[in-house]
Formats: C-alpha cells, sequence, structure tokens
C-alpha cells in the first residue's frame, strides 16, 4: 500500500549537510523528520565495544541487543542479518505512515517500491565535508576527518550487508546534490521542486 503523502529519503555522506537540510524540507513539506538510527556518537562509542577480533560492523550491529540472545539460540549471523534488515523495514514503514523525511536508515532501498518517494543523495568534497562535521558538532578537525572515514564506511558497508546496496553508487537516487558548491538554502529548494516534478504536487 502507497504511503500517500509526502516522503522524501535522504543519503548523505559525512558532513553533507542533512542535518540542516532535511528538517528544512520536513518542515516545508509538514511532516516529521525521522534522522539516522546511529549518530556519529553511537558510531564513534561501538568502536570501542566488543571482543578485539570482532569487526567494526559486526560489533555495531550486535548494539541492536541481538546478538547475545540470539547466538544462545543457535541463531547464526546471516539469520542474524535478516531479522535486523526486517526489523529495520518494520520500524520505518511505521515511522513513515504520516510521511516523512528520512536520514539514513536504508530508506531509498526499503521504500523504493513507494512511487511518489524522492530518493536524495547529498555529498561533497571530502575537506568541505569534514569542515563541516566539525564546526556541527564542536570537535576539531582531526576527529572530524576519524568520524569521517569510519561513517562513509560503515554505513555503506550495513547498506550492502543488510539491504544488498551500495549507497556510493548513484543507481538509486533521483537526485544528487554536491553540498560542496551548492548552500544549503539551495538545497532545500531543489529538493522541494524534485519533489513537486516527481509527484506532481502543487
Amino acid at each position: 500500500m502507497s504511503i500517500g503523502k509526502p516522503l522524501v529519503t535522504i543519503f548523505e555522506t559525512y558532513g553533507s549537510g542533512a542535518s540542516e537540510v532535511g528538517p528544512a524540507v520536513a518542515l516545508a513539506l509538514g511532516v516529521p523528520w525521522v534522522s539516522h538510527f546511529y549518530s556519529s556518537e553511537d558510531l564513534e562509542a561501538a568502536e570501542g565495544r566488543g571482543p578485539e577480533d570482532e569487526n567494526f560492523l559486526s560489533r555495531l550491529l550486535a548494539t541492536l541487543g541481538r546478538s547475545a540472545s540470539a547466538t544462545d539460540l543457535g541463531v547464526y549471523p546471516g539469520q542474524l542479518d535478516a531479522l535486523d534488515a526486517e526489523d529495520a523495514v518494520r520500524e520505518l514503514r511505521d515511522q513513515c505512515r504520516d510521511g516523512a523525511v528520512v536520514l539514513g536508515r536504508n530508506g531509498t532501498m526499503v521504500l523504493a517500491d513507494e512511487p511518489l518517494a524522492l530518493h536524495v543523495k547529498l555529498d561533497g568534497p571530502v575537506d568541505q565535508r569534514i569542515a563541516r562535521g566539525a564546526a556541527e558538532a564542536g570537535i576539531d578537525l582531526t576527529r572530524a576527518r576519524t568520524r569521517q572515514v569510519r561513517e562513509d564506511s560503515a554505513r555503506a558497508a550495513m547498506s550492502q550487508r543488510l539491504f544488498g546496496w551500495d549507497p556510493r553508487q548513484n543507481d538509486h537516487f533521483d537526485l544528487v546534490i554536491n553540498t560542496g558548491s551548492v548552500p544549503p538554502t539551495m538545497a532545500v529548494d531543489l529538493i522541494l521542486a524534485a519533489y513537486r516534478l516527481k509527484t506532481g504536487a502543487s
């Protein structure tokens, strides 16, 4: 069943300005803003958790709280990934029942069957993204650079592992915006215009 309300998904590489652009688009469309499931702080904290021989992505997915109990029940990693994906789909669709602007959460794939959904990617030059990320979080450039490397890798790896797509490729997006050269207010206007064009909304 189609959601039938304004629906925009946004994928951003680290520091591409979604925290400013996304809420403004949501406000203009009159729908909720749904941010990342994992924040930068969550990803940072996950790097220090779990056994040293366990890879970062496995430690991160374990924060869903299912890995330990699932291991006791004999659930294998592949089954665990399927359960994670099912939960993500169910939760996101529930959050979008009245429309939404969604950041991350693999919304581009989860909501790919929604004919009136607009799928957007925000990207830009790495140095500019690092500078923006540092300013937004109030951290120094060294820490922001570490976050950029970690997040760009981890978010793509999660998408590939749970949903079989690579957000670093542009195949699944309706609109890709370089926020290194397009300021936030213009990015908002571009997204709203693209939404109107795709859906025929006035």
